[in-house]
């Protein structure tokens, strides 16, 4: 039963600090957008954007936890006996999760923070302002796809 808490655990702390980065990333472009709207309302579209990016770690960190207990077979009703390695083995799965997606979300929202002044002084830019977080999503995305490898080609259960 350990090692099956222990490939729990990691999938609960990769969902969780994709949830917690999301929220610090978003809050902090959050931050940014009250002011560039305070003074630009008609900007509403594409301030959203810029705040939603940061959002999307999270649901990479949802999407790795539900394809853990997918692999593990409890979302069928199963719960397999793990051994404490297999049980570490599913938890290092998680670790681009853990780190990738909280790390890549904060500095996601500061780049939406730093696009968020860029359009608020010169709004013809917004399809540029964009991309400067959108590359940071990059990072957010080769995390998840190494936690689905290693998920689905590393992991012997």
């Amino acid at each position: 039963m350990l090692g099956l808490s222990i490939a729990l655990i990691g999938a609960a702390l990769g969902a969780a600090f994709g949830a917690i980065g999301s929220a610090k990333g978003v809050g902090m472009a959050g931050e940014a957008a009250a002011g560039v709207l305070a003074e630009k309302p008609e900007l509403f579209g594409t301030v959203l954007i810029l705040q939603a990016l940061p959002g999307t770690q999270g649901f990479y960190g949802f999407i790795g936890a539900f394809l853990i207990l997918l692999r593990l077979g409890i979302l069928g009703g199963n719960f397999p006996e793990l051994t404490i390695a297999q049980g570490l083995t599913v938890f290092a799965v998680s670790v681009p999760l853990i780190f990738g997606l909280f790390v890549s979300a904060i500095w996601q929202g500061k780049a939406s923070v730093a696009a968020l002044q860029m359009v608020a002084q010169r709004p013809q830019t917004t399809g540029q302002a964009i991309i400067i977080p959108a590359l940071v999503e990059t990072y957010a995305i080769l995390s998840l796809i190494t936690s689905i490898i290693l998920l689905f080609f590393g992991v012997k259960l």
